[in-house]
């Protein structure tokens, strides 16, 4: 009987990671949202243009320009958000004033 208390297979470890997993994940998992949020948050511009959506927005726009070439992509810009836009050109901001 001392034997078997003292072989380590003879926990089982699953009911030990089961009891303590739902502690130690739920403030893991607040933390991460605190963070994303606090990534996600952007100071909001007076220049009309796409958002920058955690840098997808860039890149949308970059594809764009690829897509349709600089001339369609800056009328498409126009038409959208006027005549004074804001973009990313190659991950560079980029400003489009146009009439």
């Amino acid at each position: 009987m001392v034997l078997e208390t003292l072989n380590p297979m003879h926990y089982n470890i699953t009911s030990f990671v089961q009891d303590t997993m739902p502690v130690a994940t739920v403030p893991i998992l607040l933390l991460m949202c605190f963070l994303f949020l606090i990534w996600n948050h952007e100071e909001t511009s007076s220049i009309p243009g796409p958002g920058y959506c955690m840098g997808i927005g860039p890149l949308i726009s970059h594809g764009r320009f690829l897509w349709m070439g600089v001339g369609n992509a800056c009328n498409y810009y126009n038409k959208t958000y006027g005549d004074f836009v804001r973009v990313w050109i190659s991950g560079e901001e980029t400003f489009i004033i146009s009439k």
